[in-house]
């Protein structure tokens, strides 16, 4: 009896002083806490409510809104990009654009075509280091003399197999120099040149290639026979290249 007396009187103590309240009150918070979280919990009833909701509004608000002021940014953005981080790659992506454009209409290519192309490389690209300046009419460096020659190798009489180079030459800059091995078959009526693509510059790295490499791989590649219409050639190159007057 003692114990249960003792029971009550800390019960009617902590009723009187609002203890017994405060905890049901605490446990009844959490309880509904509880609830709520399971409501919202994952895909609980409440959030698939709010989520309907949320689709109603924000789905028809995006599909009417004018994005036009955004994609004028965004072009600005891009091209921003673009200049950043592709100019470093432009010469590899204009030498793989080369390579992979083919003409079908194209089925040989005159040497002195070559050799009008390869002129206008030398222009661009030969050394000015040992040139002259010359000061007639306007400031200009000396023009420089190109050349090419067909060089037939000996054939054997059993043999069908004829084989040449054509041997392009820059009398002020061994760097231009370069050269195409040929070969053709008697017994075919095509009396036109083939370039013999294992003597071609392998495919190592397309950023490094200058512009007659990549025609050589190009002219190999995509079977462009080589017509022969002259057998030597030798003009002077005028410079793209401009000094700067010195008159001292």
């Amino acid at each position: 009896m003692n114990l249960e007396n003792n029971i009550k009187d800390v019960i009617s103590k902590k009723l009187e002083d609002g203890t017994i309240e405060k905890l049901i009150a605490e446990q009844l918070e959490k309880g509904v806490v509880n609830a709520l979280e399971n409501l919202f919990r994952g895909y609980g009833d409440v959030t698939k409510v709010i989520e309907e909701k949320v689709k109603g509004v924000m789905i028809p608000y995006l599909e009417s809104y004018d994005y036009s002021n955004y994609i004028t940014k965004l072009d600005s953005v891009l091209v921003d990009v673009l200049k950043n981080s592709a100019l470093e790659n432009k010469k590899l992506l204009e030498n793989f654009k080369t390579l992979m454009t083919k003409n079908e209409n194209i089925k040989s290519i005159k040497v002195s075509e070559i050799f009008e192309k390869w002129q206008k490389y030398v222009s661009e690209n030969v050394s000015t280091t040992n040139l002259e300046i010359c000061y007639d009419d306007d400031v200009s460096y000396q023009d420089v003399e190109v050349s090419f020659e067909l060089i037939e190798e000996d054939k054997s009489s059993w043999s069908d197999l004829y084989k040449a180079r054509i041997v392009f030459e820059c009398e002020n800059d061994e760097d231009m120099n370069f050269e195409i091995n040929i070969y053709r078959w008697d017994f075919t009526r095509d009396k036109n040149w083939t370039i013999d693509s294992d003597k071609v510059l392998n495919l190592k790295s397309l950023r490094h290639l200058n512009e007659i490499e990549v025609l050589l791989m190009s002219l190999a590649q995509n079977a462009i026979k080589i017509e022969i219409d002259s057998e030597s050639d030798t003009c002077d190159v005028e410079l793209e290249a401009k000094p700067e007057a010195d008159y001292n």
